[in-house]
């Protein structure tokens, strides 16, 4: 959060944080939910997000907040 909130970095990526992994696994519909697997497909996704994995982040957090329509 620090890279990508204090140093404004356009490329980071929380592959542990509980709110995109949600998000992803609803967005794509994944079957697996949790584990190895599950964290290896969201990699394998955010991959097409680069160099701007930061920003598909925020849209992600924002979708968990109900905030896609504004």
């Amino acid at each position: 959060m620090l890279l990508m909130f204090d140093f404004k970095r356009l490329d980071i990526f929380p592959v542990l944080d509980i709110a995109i992994q949600n998000a992803i696994v609803n967005l794509y519909a994944l079957e697996e939910k949790k584990g190895k697997i599950m964290l290896n497909n969201i990699t394998k996704i955010a991959e097409n997000w680069k160099p701007y994995r930061t920003i598909a982040c925020l849209y992600l957090w924002a979708i968990k907040d109900g905030k896609e329509n504004n």
